[in-house]
This record gives C-alpha cells, sequence and structure tokens, in this order.
C-alpha cells in the first residue's frame, strides 16, 4: 500500500496554505470537514467526481491541511487544527469565518 505524505508541522507553508485554500471545491471541502469533524471520502456531497475529489484531497494533505487515515478501505479525513493554529494562529478561523460570509453558509467549527 501506497504511504501517503504528511508535511510535518514545521514544514507546512503559508504559501501552500494559502494555495490550497484558494480554490472553491477545496475550501468548501474544509468547511464541510470542519462540521463533521471526521469523514471519509464517500461521505461528503460534493458535485464533483470521484478522481477529482482525489486530487482536491491530495492537495489538501500535501499543503498540511487534512490528515488522511486508512481504515480498511475507506480514507477517512480530518482537519490539522492543532498543527495549523501552531504554525499561523488564527488563520484557518478567519478564513473558514469569510468563506461563510461569502457564501451564506453556517459553519460549526468543533474545538480541536
Amino acid at each position: 500500500m501506497k504511504v501517503l505524505h504528511h508535511p510535518d508541522r514545521a514544514d507546512i507553508q503559508l504559501t501552500s496554505v494559502l494555495y490550497a485554500l484558494s480554490d472553491p471545491i477545496r475550501i468548501r471541502l474544509v468547511a464541510t470537514l470542519c462540521k463533521m469533524g471526521e469523514g471519509s471520502c464517500g461521505s461528503i456531497d460534493l458535485p464533483i467526481v470521484k478522481s477529482t475529489l482525489s486530487h482536491h484531497t491530495r492537495t489538501l494533505r500535501e499543503a498540511g491541511i487534512v490528515r488522511t487515515r486508512i481504515q480498511g478501505t475507506q480514507r477517512l479525513l480530518s482537519i490539522r487544527h492543532e498543527d495549523l493554529e501552531a504554525r499561523f494562529p488564527g488563520l484557518l478561523d478567519t478564513v473558514l469565518q469569510a468563506y461563510e460570509s461569502s457564501t451564506g453558509e453556517v459553519a460549526v467549527y468543533p474545538l480541536p
């Protein structure tokens, strides 16, 4: 089985995080995961095909925003709240609040 790369906390770069969050599908995916806590790729309702979802989750994982945990045949995604807050305090909350205000979606962000 292929080993998935997750950058160490110290290796998470601001430019990579901002790039990953700049795509509307990826920011929607992050907002959805914040509401869910942890979810499988199949449980996330997005208007994209499976291969595109895989591309977006890989981009988020390699930027250090999400962690992918393999359990059997499922890949479970969760937000790396603690790592992001340690590297860039308040960044994720600010970006998600801006997303919420621009879309009108009500987001609930669980405490890490």
